[in-house]
């Protein structure tokens, strides 16, 4: 099965891209605008991919997606501007144009899956509300015993652009699910840090390790034919984490292996 990582030189798709080209059932490429890591990716990290399975494209560059998606079975669309604090510019390029390329791309290519790289910050807005407040202040002995999990099913909340347009990715893999019957599969995924240690942040409950978001990622590469489009949520198992990371686990049989301490 041929797949392509989008983003290939960021840290989640780089670790994505190691562990799904160690695989002989699968031909991996890698897509990114330039051959250098991003900064978020540990410093003592080496990447190399062969230049026979790596494209050079800006996701403003439709032609040039739309080379590297020719062939390929699987999209794993990790590319993005991962700042919340990005200028519109740059969120405009990178997250909307760039995702609505990759998508049209698939559909025009005949792309068969889509596995598309949004964000827990889609509901950050929830994070304002009792008893999510309590949960970021600290104030455990608030939280109540049985917590309500925000679901897929829950309204998304941005609160910038950049969770904007995570939501208006996530819309885009529905359209072209429903209409253009590509499967996509939407993750939203929590706290990804190079050190892959979840130290003490009010961002603790929503981390998640390397290896779960790996195991998430390629568990919905191998998801059968029949899931057309679904949202799951990436986190490691993390005392008061308030997302539904169970339906995971129903859709695909993501089990997570680690979990940071609050």
């Amino acid at each position: 099965m041929k797949v392509l990582v989008t983003g290939v030189y960021g840290l989640i798709a780089w670790v994505a891209y190691k562990r799904l080209s160690d695989r002989a059932d699968l031909a991996v490429s890698g897509l990114a605008r330039r051959r250098t890591p991003l900064e978020r990716v540990a410093e003592d990290e080496s990447i190399e991919i062969p230049e026979e399975r790596f494209y050079l494209s800006d996701l403003t560059d439709y032609d040039g997606v739309r080379a590297a998606v020719e062939g390929q079975e699987v999209v794993v669309h990790m590319a993005a501007d991962p700042r919340p604090t990005a200028d519109w510019e740059d969120i405009l390029d990178s997250n909307m144009i760039g995702a609505y390329h990759v998508f049209e791309a698939c559909r025009d290519a005949g792309v068969r899956r889509v596995v598309y790289a949004s964000s827990i910050m889609a509901n950050w807005g929830y994070w304002d509300d009792e008893p999510y407040r309590a949960i970021r202040e600290g104030r455990y002995d608030e939280v109540p015993e049985t917590l309500p999990l925000i679901t897929y099913r829950d309204p998304p909340r941005p609160t910038e652009p950049y969770s904007a347009s995570k939501v208006w990715g996530e819309a885009l893999a529905r359209t072209y699910s429903d209409v253009h019957g590509v499967s996509c599969i939407c993750l939203r995924i929590g706290w990804v840090n190079a050190e892959d240690e979840p130290y003490k942040s009010e961002v603790a409950p929503v981390w998640c390790s390397q290896r779960d978001i790996v195991q998430l990622i390629e568990k919905s590469v191998d998801a059968p034919a029949d899931l057309k489009f679904d949202i799951l949520y990436g986190i490691s198992n993390n005392p008061y984490c308030w997302v539904d990371v169970a339906r995971g686990s129903e859709v695909v049989g993501y089990v997570p292996q680690d979990g940071g301490g609050a």
